[in-house]
């Protein structure tokens, strides 16, 4: 049985690919009989990926029990020469993310159910998630870069689709856009990097590379500056990816897609993507300390740079993409310190309590809708928001629980994998460790923000002066309130359906207790997902002491972080306002995303426009105008001649005793 499954691992992508194939197929060829039986296509799908997951949890399963990692690999391509393989591998690390991609998935597509009940894309968004699942599914178990890159730009595609959804919306189409040029931003450099390494290596094999790369540095073959700007290179390609600064403007942007992407793609699976690729090249990176210093400060600057961010996002759920910036930077950090297992572990228990407070925001935005309408202005501003909790139960219990997972509060997910990270920070530079420190502090206090704002206090959806000044804000008549639905709102929100809070209730189970696989003493994840080439008798060092130590002073800051923020928005002890006014400069900073947007409009958008204008200015000017110059010169030289081609034999003579006549002047001269 074991055997078979590993012979048939390849139908964990083929299945969701198929699925999505079928549904396309009966949209292209019979599109109103495919959209009449909506629920009978999600089914369909939902099977399909619960085989995939049930396939997966067995190989994770079989991986736990100490099955050597499986490689069925077959040529796809030969020239001379050059060899290039295809196929799948199943280790430890891709048993770990078949398990956290399809577990997710399946979860969500049964949230959309409930969430996309009403949309007339309904089938069409089921078949998007189901090809993005396969694209994703597929980039984990492939054993290769060019199959990396594959698929790394199939889940690209799919996220576009899916950020742009809504693309009526001028939002959702500009969002899509922006997060496309983005990523072939740092795809380009990953381009250039894998074809560094295969020039300088001659392989695409994870393991080779680093190994080969290493043997050309140490015999001065390859100089160590050029392997360490080929590493920086393919390391863009995470950086979009996995929205790291400098990259990481258009995640916020892809909120504008509907909220269950906004858990799958760009909180739990997609965005891990580039973590995952930077473990995959681990041999290739770790070798060189300059290039695991820059992805270790990268992540370092990032998490502060989000957490900075969330602390004055009115949005619920743009704050929640701040917070993926900063936990995604948590991880890259962890990578770029040694610390292998702990950002992978992270990894893992981020995929859920996101994805979980993800979807507690839609469900908080779908009980909003039927206060104040299909408007996003004003169904996702938390200003509109508080005492939610009265109306919404579950929802509001399971948030807090993401809260606490997130925070780093014990015993939940977040805790264990946040407090691992911080010790291999310190470990490696206590400078790193300072600037995660004071991240869990603030991280703990938007977070705390968030849930006070949203379920504590009086409800203030119904407040027309709000309604107002917010959609001033945006831009539309103050007092809009209204949308497509008219006047016939209700005057409380609602508990969503149970296809939308059973799975909130679900993966409240792992962001609570998946954690406990890493505890420091008997860490089994890091038994089973261990950085390649490192000994297991290594890992079973505890020491009780730092971990008091450090877990204490992470902790510490998490509650002072929970306080502050329960003293300004829960109990009005301190005036948020008033300390916004004190620190002006810094909360406009904060508020305007560090003017990163402006300052690439600036220098990327209207930089490129002037100089197209000026390009196409030299075009009509000196090509055009040589060109059409040309034109002109050959025109009137043929007008021209033609009074000299008119037949007549004595013409011809006049003009020959004419030039001969000419030349003997000019020769007499």
């Amino acid at each position: 049985m074991e055997s078979f499954l590993y012979d048939y691992a390849w139908l964990i992508p083929v299945l969701p690919l198929f699925g999505a194939a079928l549904v396309g197929i009966g949209l292209i060829s019979v599109n109103n009989v495919t959209n009449k039986l909506r629920q009978l296509n999600a089914v369909v799908i939902l099977v399909l990926i619960g085989v995939a997951m049930t396939m997966s949890f067995a190989l994770l399963w079989s991986q736990l029990q100490g099955h050597a990692p499986y490689t069925q690999s077959f040529e796809w391509a030969a020239a001379g020469s050059f060899r290039l393989t295809m196929g799948y591998i199943i280790d430890p690390l891709t048993s770990v993310m078949l398990a956290i991609v399809t577990s997710v998935a399946l979860l969500v597509m049964i949230y959309t159910d409930g969430y996309m009940a009403h949309d007339p894309g309904y089938v069409r968004f089921y078949a998007y998630l189901s090809i993005f699942s396969a694209s994703m599914l597929g980039l984990v178990i492939s054993p290769n870069l060019v199959q990396v890159y594959i698929f790394w730009e199939l889940v690209g595609m799919c996220s576009y689709l899916l950020i742009g959804f809504w693309y009526d919306r001028k939002a959702a189409a500009d969002a899509c856009q922006k997060a496309f040029v983005t990523n072939r931003v740092g795809d380009f450099g990953l381009l250039l990097g894998m074809l560094g390494l295969y020039w300088a290596t001659g392989s695409f094999e994870f393991a080779v590379i680093g190994e080969r790369l290493e043997e050309l540095v140490a015999s001065g073959a390859l100089a160590g500056g050029l392997a360490a700007l080929f590493g920086i290179l393919v390391f863009l390609g995470p950086v979009a990816k996995s929205a790291q600064f400098p990259l990481h403007v258009w995640l916020p942007d892809a909120m504008e897609g509907p909220t269950p992407i906004s858990a799958l793609i760009h909180a739990a699976t997609m965005v891990a993507a580039g973590v995952f690729l930077i473990a995959r090249m681990y041999p290739v990176f770790e070798p060189f300390p300059l290039v695991m210093n820059v992805i270790a400060w990268t992540g370092a600057l990032t998490a502060f740079l989000g957490a900075s961010i969330a602390i004055t996002q009115n949005d619920i759920k743009k704050g929640l993409a701040y917070s993926t910036i900063s936990q995604l930077g948590y991880m890259v950090m962890a990578m770029g310190c040694g610390a292998y297992s702990a950002g992978l572990f992270h990894l893992m228990t981020h995929a859920y309590f996101k994805a979980m407070l993800f979807l507690c925001s839609g469900s908080v935005i779908h009980g909003m809708e039927a206060v104040v309408g299909h408007n996003p202005v004003l169904a996702q501003d938390m200003r509109l928001m508080g005492g939610l909790r009265k109306y919404m139960p579950i929802t509001a219990t399971t948030f807090l629980i993401g809260n606490l997972a997130i925070c780093g509060i014990p015993p939940f997910a977040g805790f264990w994998s946040k407090d691992e990270i911080l010790g291999s920070a310190f470990g490696a530079n206590p400078a790193l460790w300072l600037v995660g420190w004071l991240t869990a502090g603030i991280t703990a206090f938007y977070m705390f923000r968030m849930y006070f704002l949203t379920f504590e206090g009086p409800f203030r959806g119904t407040d027309t002066a709000i309604q107002g000044e917010l959609m001033a804000a945006a831009g539309a008549i103050a007092g809009g309130g209204s949308d497509d639905h008219g006047d016939h709102h209700d005057a409380k929100p609602h508990e969503s359906p149970w296809t939308m809070t059973l799975p909130l209730a679900i993966l409240a189970i792992p962001s609570a207790l998946i954690g406990l696989a890493g505890v420091p003493w008997h860490n089994r994840f890091e038994h089973l997902v261990h950085a390649p080439g490192e000994a297991i008798a290594a890992l079973a060092e505890f020491d009780q002491t730092e971990f008091l130590i450090m877990a204490g002073s992470s902790v510490g800051i998490g509650l002072i972080g929970i306080a502050l923020a329960g003293l300004m928005y829960s109990q009005k002890a301190i005036d948020p306002k008033a300390i916004a006014q004190k620190i002006q400069p810094l909360y406009n900073f904060s508020l305007n995303k560090w003017y990163f947007d402006e300052l690439y409009d600036r220098i990327f958008v209207v930089g490129t426009r002037r100089i197209a204008r000026q390009m196409l200015e030299i075009d009509y000017r000196v090509v055009d105008g040589a060109v059409n110059f040309t034109g002109l010169v050959t025109v009137v030289t043929g007008q021209g001649l033609k009074y000299f081609e008119n037949g007549r034999v004595q013409f011809y003579a006049l003009i020959i005793f004419a030039a001969v006549l000419g030349f003997v002047v000019v020769s007499s001269l």
